[in-house]
């Protein structure tokens, strides 16, 4: 019964995001554009509830030269592929906003479980272990505001587990306010292993780029 509940808060604060930051959302894509080559947007794919592939979007951050799906704190030096704009959007997790666009669409949740890569057969195996690939995906969760980039997949996995076992609007209310607190404090975030709000930030080639 919740996630319908949940499903219909996500549309309606997603519908309002939009109508209220689409200035924002301009003047980020000029600032890009103006900052290096390539599209202002990229897509990639991701695993949603139930392990249903999507493409999320978020703000291009990074050189369309850099390696295919490989995390960015795998790379050897990623600070050479990540734009001056990047830096800043990273840091400050702005580059996640486009993600409103796949809550509106039903694929994400304003909270839940990040979403895995396609290929992180480690973080999605260990998520079954908790049914927390039964749930929605999220722009932001329980582990994010619990560790961030400092989590080991185990223990980010056994969080992801404690928001399945809490899941309601009280726990969803707590990550929201934490999620604010924790951008605003710049807590948990390590550049070149930054994962976004929540996760593993990839990189993707042109061919993934739109």
């Amino acid at each position: 019964m919740y996630l319908k509940v949940k499903r219909k808060i996500d549309f309606i604060l997603s519908l309002l995001a939009m109508i209220l930051l689409w200035p924002l959302f301009l003047i980020l894509a000029v600032i890009i554009k103006i900052d290096s080559k390539g599209p202002v947007f990229f897509k990639q794919k991701r695993i949603g509830m139930n392990k249903k592939y999507f493409y999320i979007l978020k703000f291009r951050t990074m050189r369309t030269d850099t390696p295919k799906d490989t995390p960015t704190h795998l790379l050897d030096n990623p600070n050479v592929f990540i734009t001056k704009s990047g830096r800043f959007l990273r840091k400050t997790s702005l580059d996640e906003l486009p993600q409103i666009i796949n809550i509106l669409k039903g694929e994400m949740s304003i909270i839940g479980p990040r979403p895995a890569l396609w290929n992180q057969d480690d973080l999605i195996e260990e998520r079954d272990k908790y049914n927390a690939n039964d749930v929605p995906v999220g722009l932001t969760g329980w582990a994010q505001i619990n560790g961030r980039d400092e989590l080991s997949i185990p223990l980010k996995s056994r969080l992801d587990g404690e928001y399945v076992e809490n899941i309601g609007l009280k726990m969803d209310v707590k990550c929201f306010f934490g999620t604010i607190l924790n951008v605003a404090k710049n807590d948990g975030v390590v550049e070149g292993g930054r994962k976004g709000i929540g996760d593993e930030e990839s990189s993707s080639n042109k061919e993934k780029y739109k």
